[in-house]
């Protein structure tokens, strides 16, 4: 977890490549089913467009029906973009105990306002104007933030330090990941 633009889609396909695990990405499945016109893709294109966060029945489904596949049952899946909210993580804790998969952690990875505006800034994706950059900061801080407090409050939430190069980061992730596998 961590702010759009924290590095977690960075660090999530280096903990795959570490860990055999899939790196399955809510923001990659919402803009596939936009860049196919999809009925779904429609609606999250319209959501997105405006800077808010797609609707937790809409992205539990796409997450549900993801984590059911074979490859994340017998390789185990590391989630970036899901969840957002405390309800999408009670929807989280059911969809992975229908197929048998405890919830292991959540990685917080912990990046200033100003760092994640600018890096997002940099990426160039259609849907990161400065504007709408704010809107899901704010969005993130009202909505997601409180996820934050459920992780923890079940002693599953693990805060790293999202500065530094991308290997520093890496080598705190391993560490952390290491300790809850073990």
């Amino acid at each position: 977890m961590g702010r759009q633009g924290s590095g977690k889609g960075t660090q999530c396909v280096r903990l795959v490549e570490a860990y055999g695990m899939v790196h399955v990405s809510t923001g990659d499945m919402l803009r596939s089913a936009v860049a196919s016109g999809t009925e779904l893709g429609r609606e999250a294109q319209a959501v997105m467009d405006a800077g808010n966060l797609v609707p937790d029945e809409v992205v539990n489904g796409i997450v549900a029906e993801r984590l059911a596949m074979p490859d994340v049952v017998e390789h185990g899946v590391i989630l970036d973009g899901f969840p957002r909210t405390p309800v999408q993580a009670q929807a989280l804790e059911g969809i992975l105990g229908s197929v048998g998969t405890p919830l292991a952690g959540a990685l917080n990875l912990d990046v200033p306002v100003d760092v994640v505006i600018g890096r997002m800034l940099e990426r160039g994706r259609v849907d990161d104007t400065e504007e709408a950059i704010r809107l899901r900061l704010d969005l993130y801080e009202s909505e997601t933030a409180p996820l934050l407090s459920w992780f923890e409050d079940r002693g599953m939430l693990r805060v790293v330090d999202g500065l530094g190069s991308e290997d520093e980061v890496f080598g705190r992730l391993c560490t952390i990941v290491d300790g809850i596998l073990a």
